[in-house]
């Protein structure tokens, strides 16, 4: 571990092989907090370079306990965090949407980090119970459409860091790796990133994934959602655009309307807002938009504010908070 240290202090960077053998030897719990910390901290220092990302994302697949969906289509919305916008769960919401417009979701997430409250905290906070039993999580996918798959459970080098990581309280490489670690390896995902780029470092990585449909977003004004604030650049298997509100046929938000609050408890109640369509127009629009476009990666035929409209009648005609139900029951 010192040399690794040393050759990042050295500012320069690690291997595919290094890394890959660096996340396995936390993994098993063989580096000190410590030198956990002092890594992260060093790589915070610079951008993560390609094959540090693919030697460390290969090592957590190894190392994380896969569930097998016997070819179940799914599709799993995820951003990396670490914007600090501190917006409401929007991803989380959006693949609660999805579910109730019929499509099946296996959506991955953890706590929060360098936000006040992740995904994890609010479906703690609504009653939902983890779990990494393969045959509970094919019956609530039959059940519902809907899964939520806790990283920890999944993902012993996680396990090993999250005390770094919540001393830390910023972001960190884990917030890139978290979306591309997914442990039912959906055949659709659509991919948020807190800078453009790491939505260029996913494209590149994401290219050999020839059996995965996806798309990569970043909103301009540093969202790593669609946010509706500003234009987003979207990328996927056949390059790039930008859309703006209007492509969506919805009008821009300011930012303090996509406020998250400061506890779980608050979160949850944005989230019951939501589900019961008595949120702001701008949260059910911003919801619906994410949502839209994870429909598409899956349809991509579909027209944006066709996918758009099959969001908001998931909300408007009670399908999500019925998804929902059946997901914690």
């Amino acid at each position: 571990m010192k040399k690794v240290l040393e050759t990042i202090y050295a500012q320069r960077g690690l291997s595919r092989e290094t890394a890959y053998e660096v996340m396995l030897a936390m993994g098993r719990g063989d580096v000190a907090e410590a030198q956990i910390a002092a890594l992260v901290s060093a790589l915070n220092m610079r951008p993560l370079q390609l094959q540090e990302l693919a030697g460390f994302r290969q090592a957590m697949l190894e190392l994380s306990t896969a569930i097998d969906l016997e070819g179940r289509t799914t599709v799993d919305i995820v951003g990396t965090g670490g914007d600090g916008k501190n917006t409401f769960n929007i991803s989380t919401l959006s693949s609660v949407v999805v579910a109730g417009a019929g499509y099946s979701v296996t959506k991955h997430g953890s706590y929060g980090v360098s936000s006040s409250v992740g995904s994890s905290d609010v479906l703690m906070e609504m009653g939902y119970e983890f779990t990494n039993d393969r045959d509970e999580i094919l019956r609530r996918l039959d059940r519902s459409g809907l899964v939520f798959l806790h990283a920890p459970l999944f993902h012993p080098a996680m396990k090993q860091v999250v005390p770094t990581r919540k001393a830390l309280k910023v972001k960190t490489f884990f917030n890139v790796m978290g979306p591309l670690i997914n442990p039912a390896k959906p055949s659709h995902q659509l991919f948020g990133t807190f800078s453009l780029g790491l939505a260029r470092t996913y494209q590149y990585l994401l290219q050999s994934d020839t059996d995965r449909r996806y798309r990569i977003i970043h909103a301009r004004d540093g969202y790593d959602e669609v946010s509706l604030t500003g234009d987003t650049e979207v990328r996927d298997q056949n390059g790039q655009s930008v859309l703006s509100a209007q492509n969506f046929g919805l009008s821009p938000v300011s930012p303090e309307e996509l406020h998250g609050g400061e506890t779980a408890i608050e979160g949850a109640a944005v989230f019951q807002s939501v589900l019961n369509n008595q949120a702001t127009e701008a949260q059910i629009s911003v919801v619906c938009a994410n949502a839209a476009l994870a429909i598409q990666v899956i349809n991509p035929e579909k027209h944006l504010e066709d996918c758009v409209a099959e969001a908001r009648e998931s909300i408007v005609g009670g399908k999500a908070r019925e998804t929902w139900k059946k997901s914690v029951g």
